[in-house]
């Protein structure tokens, strides 16, 4: 979608927030993190759900919300209006109520809201913090200053979708601080739905083999997610991270880094330019899924494509 890179946008060239999300091994990566680490909110999770069209096409949801995020991070004003226009159509009619408890701290009945301003900033701190932890991961480690640019800057971009600034800490320090404590919380709860679509997007449960090199590809990004993933994360999703896991993560993690320094050595699930637009890539995993769908198979076995509310109510 950016094609015009000459038009200005609202971020500039030299913005943190361009620098890192047009860095491939980030833009490939941080979706996929972003949304199984935030499934473990319900009220994002069973508010998403509920209200999606692509419930049976979850990578086609994936890969449209790349490049929505992708026309406002990287793309002109024209463009970046384009995707927040699209966006807060699609949002404006999403609100209910969680159809069952979800956890001592959501029982049935909570309400949610994508105009709501704190679920707001939660997606922006998932979405957040998940390029931050690829680039420091799979780029190198920020600066202090970066660092502060970096989450300023995705302030900006959350106020651009419509999230209040007064919704989120005015630091990073604040931020990492209010955030690694949700996280550690009693707060965190997965739905049965919400375990086993973030099964499928880490590939921690595989439904169908792809061809080579497709696969070669999934699962090193699959192990460079799950190797990113907090311990209590992966713990709550039932992944038993051995030795031999850790082991290949961080080879897989500095053979990436690696390749920003001298590009010869990247490893092959990332070859091409270490930079640009990212969601090209995904249209092959949209392409995968809907040969899928048009063949009768289920993206994700298992995973029921009728809303909760409907399925309670039969």
């Amino acid at each position: 979608m950016p094609a015009h890179a000459a038009e200005p946008g609202y971020f500039s060239d030299d913005s943190m927030i361009r620098r890192v999300m047009r860095k491939r091994a980030v833009g490939l990566t941080y979706g996929q993190r972003a949304l199984v680490i935030g499934a473990v909110n319900p009220l994002l999770y069973v508010g998403t759900a509920e209200n999606t069209q692509h419930r049976q096409t979850p990578y086609t949801r994936l890969a449209l919300t790349g490049r929505l995020f992708e026309a406002v991070f990287l793309g002109s004003k024209a463009e970046a209006d384009r995707a927040l226009a699209f966006t807060r159509k699609r949002h404006a009619p999403v609100q209910g109520g969680l159809p069952e408890d979800a956890g001592e701290k959501h029982p049935a009945g909570t309400r949610y809201s994508a105009r709501d301003p704190h679920l707001m900033y939660m997606t922006m701190a998932f979405t957040f913090d998940s390029a931050e932890v690829m680039h420091d991961l799979l780029v190198r480690r920020l600066t202090d200053t970066e660092r502060e640019g970096l989450y300023q800057d995705y302030c900006r971009w959350g106020e651009l979708f419509g999230m209040p600034r007064s919704a989120a800490p005015a630091t990073y320090a604040q931020f990492r601080a209010s955030f690694d404590a949700y996280l550690a919380s009693d707060e965190l709860f997965l739905t049965d739905e919400a375990k086993l679509v973030g099964s499928y997007l880490m590939g921690h449960k595989i439904a169908y083999p792809m061809p080579m090199p497709l696969q070669q590809a999934a699962s090193g990004f699959n192990l460079l997610v799950q190797g990113s993933l907090p311990p209590r994360i992966r713990d709550m999703f039932g992944v038993k991270w051995r030795i031999t896991d850790e082991l290949a993560y961080r080879a897989m993690a500095q053979g990436v880094r690696t390749a920003h320094i001298a590009p010869p050595l990247v490893p092959k699930p990332l070859r091409g330019p270490l930079s640009g637009p990212s969601h090209p890539l995904y249209r092959l995993l949209t392409k995968r899924e809907q040969q899928l769908v048009d063949s009768g198979r289920p993206s994700m076995p298992g995973v029921d494509p009728r809303p909760l509310a409907a399925r309670l109510g039969a």
